[in-house]
């Protein structure tokens, strides 16, 4: 036979298109960005894909988008305007009060009077003698009765109320332009990335996951959206403020602004130090978690291991060891924080007291400020310097655009032209379909060599172990990969020169697990030729043999079969499938295992209509059960890539071959199911269908399918929780009280500082209008030194705060993790098998949800303290000082609160809103993807696209809505404050005016309050964390309260003092609790008495592992019993159970620590003694090569023992067996991985160790159980037959035919 090699790799290099549809000449857009840099060399390119310019973002902005984008940037750069013409305002307005307080100040003294507009002693010459005599300046000419502060103030609040409008514009102007426009963009990105996946060849599907390509298109175009949406034209409206404030500083007052930026690099100082120990420690906590992590992920991932050994309180110890050095990183980290953040309030202070020390004698020493420009030059500095801070986070978002694979995705993808035409390669109207095949080409596989050709309507089975390469050929005729070397041609053509599209609407293929998509049984058929006529669907369903139980359905042909065809049964699924590839009337039938999924019943039904349909039709079938292929035209033996054999059904048999070895393990299997099965079906209507699935005929009842539907689509949903009360979390973090105490303390003073900071301001600005300038000098040090004092206490608070919450914090962490730690190893077994609850899943839980319930103890109560006190001591003030104003003001904190809280909702809601729009088109684009091999077959990418795109229609509608309510929204938040000040400074010039209110006084209550509405829009922002806290806790505590079904910790259960290991399974009956319609065990009955050995043999999958897990009590059979001594196993204490059997296993796993410790695993219930493990070792035929290594006993076995061979780790967990001296000794497969040498010393270890223990071994290599008791021959879950070798070699059955013909049982 020629064998020319075949390689598979991908069709041409991987990520080129395989042009599977016609692309739409009328998308102008694929084009566009195809810029000049497409033309630079290609290692260039390479490069630059790494990274992408940011303006790149906007390749794909159409004039439209360009002018929209430019429009919000202009209206994005007049808001930013607005805060600093607003000071203006202020200070003009400030300057108002003083004159108008001082003016009240001068007619206050008796001697003065108000004559011509100008205040005159009352009797001059007097009073002028007496000056000249006390050389005081002449009093200066102050004007008195033209200032009517109520008609200034009116001024005021109309600009006030001006900017207001302007602002509320503009600001709904650049969110919703910004917006709209990134909509647009980002549908025109989402439609073309789908675009070019979908025509990517199937090489690069193996390459690229499709989790991540989906994710990409969720995720990572959101992030693009995140970028090129609000963020940039808040960035530029910040930015412009930052700009703004610091010219206004530098025009009005340049001395001042230079001596407060003087003290600025303190605070950055402080600022980059915090960040430097935070990212230090932070970096030292992760590491220790890691480690945690760490220990975790090995204790879940070998949770058997541990279970076997009853190794769970040592594993919870060893986790614990690890989460208190993670603990003490927390805490000190805590510590570093309070410490940095208590220093840069102290230098906030300083620098308070500082400009105004320096400030007020610039306007009462040289005069060459006015009080309003002092107030101008500070706040348009600190506005400054806030907006730079505000500015960052925007820079964030654009900084990930780089992290993410968006470079990637934009460059590689969208930017890719075809390089090969669509329409490319030849068709002819006679496909006669001959096959002649060759060699071929996975990324991921070795050489597959084969040669052989398929004769036009024959029929050709593939039959061979796994692995063998019998699907691989099936693709490579698909054209889904193109062969390496040699070639696969059509009628003589090879097929690389053919259309693609033309060549796969010649095959109807059916798979071994048919793919259907979420629509109707019609719509399903209609998938394999466009413009079927329902005359035709019915045709194919005849066929197919599925006409009768369609018209047995309420809606017949209308019935949808749910996601991935969830509501319908294995079998109904394969004949829609074949109705689906009949209805195409191909010239070549491929079929890939198309009953292996059915039971006997279904599948006599199915290979009806197959055999029905192959006639006259080029046919290739791949088969597991050999009885379909019998009949076949040619039958092609695989082996290791190779197709080593072929012929007829009867030649293949002579020749003892792969095929023979095949056949005769199944028909053995087969004969005594039938058997069984005639045995029960009396009895068959009492059970529920999901433990009979493998025996009863498929009971044409729909409505059973659509429950057990229903019933997998429940399991699938994420369960919700009801967020856990906060009283149960406080109760775990009661013993840390003390500390939780003083940090509620230092939160509470750390509260009352900002109104104590408006207090001060306000005195400041009292003290300008005092008459005399010593008083004046006084007030004003006394008062800074006050700042100096506040910004002490403040340090000393944040410290206390800071320490005393983080201490609370990670000892409640530390405690819920090890809790929760220790309740997931005293889960059963099966528990773990749930995907829910794999080790991955666990770990990240332990870490995730044991610090998320943080968010409702610990930091976040003292931030919600502190926002408390803080609004509680502002209405104190501010009601004290004014009780008319504060009552005014507080109509509007409703709107500030709101504003605030709206904004925040507004840009969290908003991404949720997006991803709910996005789930359908996700589900259309995550179905295309996970079914891209189907979707292929049948040519339909193009249908898959149109559909994706309809449905990104909807989500583009909403957020261009979106973007207006966000506008609208973002103006109002951002307008409120002015209309705010407009009203609050209009009532308090009337109050000044009629009711005698000292101007100074209006001053601190607007600012108390405006401060506590911050406050309070801190204290809003909290709850989401808090929220999230609840929802975790609850989770945590669902974990610790669910009871497991079989309780490790309990110390109920039977236990006697002489146990024997006399074992008896009696009619077991099992299915997996993942797994529930897949019958493991189907009545089990073997028994074997103390001190003899059993042996079970079978093909893989025949329930010989099960039942030694049942033993084990992993899991506890759904009938039937397990007798051990005489007593129900189910009865009987689980970890004494547990340390009576010792299990050696086919991969034993082995921790990542000494020799010495993996063996003293064996036994956890005493402290093994250095003698005891050199014993087990000797035992094991382990000791010398132990002695051989520099460290002997103390050396490290590596993680999952990576260290040392496969025959030295078995012999370790042999040692690691003996040590526990167990009385029954469990050997899964113990030899099966061994090399000849290893396989000889092993196998004497474990003969001596078998020695006067009831044992039971499972075996592949019929030579290691000759020896034993009994001998039992599995299949599809219970005994064919039993007895000694010389027995069964006697009854010439099954183990006959294993044992003569030599070969392996798999």
């Amino acid at each position: 036979m020629p064998a020319g090699s075949v390689k598979l790799h991908s069709i041409k290099k991987l990520g080129e298109e395989n042009n599977g549809f016609d692309e739409d000449p009328n998308d102008a857009y694929m084009m566009m960005g195809n810029t000049k840099q497409d033309t630079k060399s290609p290692n260039k390119k390479k490069e630059a894909a790494i990274r992408i310019g940011f303006f790149q973002l906007f390749r794909f902005a159409t004039c439209r988008e360009t002018l929209m984008m430019v429009g919000g940037s202009v209206c994005a750069f007049l808001h930013g305007s607005a805060q600093p013409l607003m000071l203006l305002v202020f200070g003009m307005l400030t300057d108002t009060f003083i004159e108008y307080d001082i003016e009240l100040q001068e007619l206050l003294d008796p001697r003065k009077e108000c004559i011509n507009n100008t205040i005159q002693w009352k009797n001059q010459s007097v009073w002028t003698d007496w000056l000249d005599s006390n050389n005081t300046d002449k009093m200066k000419n102050l004007t008195c009765g033209l200032l009517d502060i109520e008609y200034e103030m009116t001024n005021f609040a109309y600009y006030y109320v001006a900017i207001g409008c302007a602002v509320f514009l503009l600001g709904y102007l650049q969110i919703s332009l910004w917006v709209t426009s990134a909509a647009r963009q980002i549908q025109i990105i989402r439609k073309m990335y789908f675009r070019k996946v979908m025509r990517m060849e199937i090489g690069w599907f193996d390459c690229n996951s499709t989790g991540e390509l989906n994710t990409r298109m969720s995720d990572d175009i959101n992030k693009i959206n995140d970028a090129i949406a609000d963020q940039v034209s808040i960035f530029i409206q910040r930015f412009t403020t930052f700009v703004c404030g610091f010219a206004m500083g530098f025009v009005k007052g340049w001395k001042l602004t230079l001596v407060i930026i003087a003290a600025s690099p303190l605070i950055g100082v402080g600022a980059a130090l915090m960040a430097l120990f935070v990212a230090k420690l932070t970096g030292q906590e992760l590491q220790a978690y890691a480690k945690a992590g760490a220990v975790a992920d090995e204790v879940l991932t070998s949770i058997r291991t541990v279970a076997a050994f009853g190794g769970e309180l040592k594993e919870v110890e060893r986790y614990d060891k690890n989460l208190i050095s993670a603990q003490r990183w927390g805490i000190r980290k805590g510590l570093i924080m309070g410490f940095f953040t208590g220093y840069m309030w102290f230098i906030i202070f300083l620098c308070y007291a500082l400009a105004f020390w320096y400030g007020s004698s610039l306007v009462v020493d040289t005069q060459e400020y006015s009080p309003g420009t002092l107030l101008q030059v500070f706040f348009g500095v600190l506005i400054a310097a806030l907006n730079l801070g505000q500015a960052s986070p925007c820079l964030e978002a654009f900084a990930t655009i780089d992290r993410v694979g968006i470079s990637t995705l934009l460059e590689n993808f969208i930017d890719r032209t075809s390089t090969a035409s669509q329409k490319q390669g030849t068709n002819w109207t006679r496909s006669k379909g001959t096959l002649s095949s060759i060699t071929s080409p996975f990324t991921t596989l070795p050489d597959l060599k084969s040669w052989y050709s398929v004769n036009s309507g024959e029929t050709t089975a593939f039959v061979g172990p796994s692995g063998a390469g019998k699907s691989t050929a099936v693709q490579l005729i698909q054209r889904f990969y193109d062969p390496k070397e040699g070639m696969v041609t059509l009628d003589g053509h090879d097929i690389r020169g053919l259309n693609i599209q033309w060549l796969r609407s010649l095959m109807g293929i059916v798979e071994q697990e048919p793919v259907l998509f979420a629509t109707t049984i019609a719509e399903n058929i209609r998938y394999g030729r466009p413009g079927v006529t329902l005359d035709d669907i019915i045709h194919a369903t005849k066929e197919a043999n599925a006409y009768n139980f369609i018209m047995d359905l309420p809606q017949k042909f209308d019935t949808l079969v749910g996601e991935g065809g969830g509501q319908m049964s294995g079998g109904q699924k394969q004949r829609i499938a074949i109705a689906r590839a009949l209805v195409r009337n191909p010239r070549i039938l491929l079929l890939d295992m198309a009953t292996s999924a059915l039971d006997n019943e279904s599948e006599a039904v199915v290979q009806e209509a197959l055999d029905k349909v192959r006639n006259g039709r080029t046919t290739i079938s791949i088969a597991h059960r050999l009885s379909t292929i019998k009949n076949a035209d040619v039958i092609v033996g695989y082996e290791h890539g190779r197709a080593v054999e072929r012929g007829k059904h009867d030649e293949l048999l002579e020749r003892k071959g792969v095929y023979f070895t095949l056949v005769t393990l199944q028909s053995q299997g087969d004969k005594a199911l039938n058997q069984k099965a005639r045995q029960s079906r009396s009895s068959i209507r009492k059970r529920t269908r999901s433990q009979l699935s493998n025996l009863i005929p498929e009971a044409e009842s729909f409505i059973s399918q659509a429950d057990a539907g229903k019933v997998c689509v429940c399991e699938e949903v994420e369960e919700q929780v009801e967020p856990a009360p906060v009283t149960r979390i406080l109760k775990y973090n009661a013993p840390e009280w003390p500390y939780m105490l003083f940090g509620t303390i230092g939160a509470a003073v750390n509260g009352g500082v900002n109104p104590v900071y408006s207090l001060l301001f306000s005195q400041i600005l009292a003290t300008f209008s005092i008459p005399d300038p010593e008083a004046q000098r006084r007030e004003i040090n006394g008062i800074c030194m006050f700042f100096v004092l506040v910004g002490v206490t403040s340090f000393i608070t944040q410290m206390l705060q800071g320490y005393a919450f983080s201490k609370s914090g990670e000892l409640l962490t530390r405690r819920l993790r090890r809790m929760g730690f220790h309740a997931m190893l005293g889960q059963e077994v099966g528990w773990f098998d749930d995907h829910r609850n794999s080790p991955g899943a666990l770990t990240t839980r332990l870490a995730t949800d044991a610090s998320q319930v943080q968010g409702a103890t610990g930091s976040q109560i003292g931030m919600i303290v502190n926002s408390l006190t803080n609004i509680g001591v502002a209405v104190i003030i501010s009601f004290y000082f004014s009780w008319k104003l504060s009552l005014v003001i507080l109509c509007f904190l409703p709107f500030l609160a709101l504003s605030g809280g709206f904004q925040a909702k507004m840009l969290t809601g908003f991404a949720k809103q997006d991803k709910q729009a996005m789930e359908d088109a996700g589900r259309i684009s995550g179905e295309a993807l996970n079914n891209i091999r189907t979707i292929a077959g049948l040519g339909k990418e193009q249908r898959f696209v149109e559909m994706y795109e309809a449905h990104l229609e909807a989500p583009y509608q909403a957020a261009k809505q979106k973007a207006n309510v966000y506008g609208a929204c973002y103006g109002f938040a951002q307008c409120v404050v002015f209309m705010a000040n407009s009203a609050s400074y209009r009532f308090g010039g009337y109050l000044v005016r009629q009711e005698g209110l000292h101007f100074s006084l209006v001053f601190r209550v607007i600012s108390a309050i405006v401060t506590s509405g911050t406050a309070l829009g801190r204290a809003s922002s909290y709850t989401p964390d808090y929220a999230k806290a609840k929802i975790s806790a609850a989770r945590f505590f669902q974990l610790l309260d669910r009871v497991p079904k079989i309780r490790v910790y309990s110390n109920e259960g039977d236990k006697w003092p002489d146990f024997r290991g006399n074992l008896e399974f009696i009619d077991c009956k099992f299915t997996y609790p993942t797994r529930p319609d897949i019958q493991v065990l189907n009545g089990l009955n073997v028994s074997v008495k103390p001190g003899q050995t059993l042996a079970f043999v079978g093909s893989s999958g025949c329930g010989k592992s099960t039942s030694v897990q049942l033993l084990e009590r992993f899991y506890d059979p759904d009938q039937g019993q397990v007798i051990i001594d005489g007593h129900d196993s189910t009865q009987v204490n689980v970890s004494y159970l547990r340390s009576k059997i010792g299990i050696v296993s086919q991969e034993p796993i082995l921790f990542d620590c000494s020799i010495g410790d993996n063996i003293k695993y064996g036994d956890n219930l005493r402290e093994v003694s250095m003698n005891d493990i050199i014993s087990a070792s000797k035992k094991a035929q382990l000791h010398d090569f132990v002695m051989t290594l520099p460290e002997k006993y103390d050396t490290n076995v590596g993680s999952q023992g990576s260290q040392l061979s496969r025959g030295q780790k078995q012999r370790i967990a042999i040692a690691r067996a003996i040590i526990r001296d167990p009385k029954i000794l469990l050997l899964d497969e113990a030899t099966s991985a061994l090399d000849t040498e290893s396989e000889k010393t092993v196998q004497e270890a474990l003969d001596k160790a078998r020695e006067g223990r009831t044992c039971i071994v499972i075996a592949h290599r019929l030579s290691t159980i000759q020896n034993s008791d009994i001998i039992a021959v599995m299949s599809r879950g219970f005994v064919i037959e039993q007895g000694p070798h010389d027995q069964l070699m006697a009854l010439k059955g099954a183990y006959y035919k294993l044992v003569t013909t030599g070969a392996p049982i798999s």
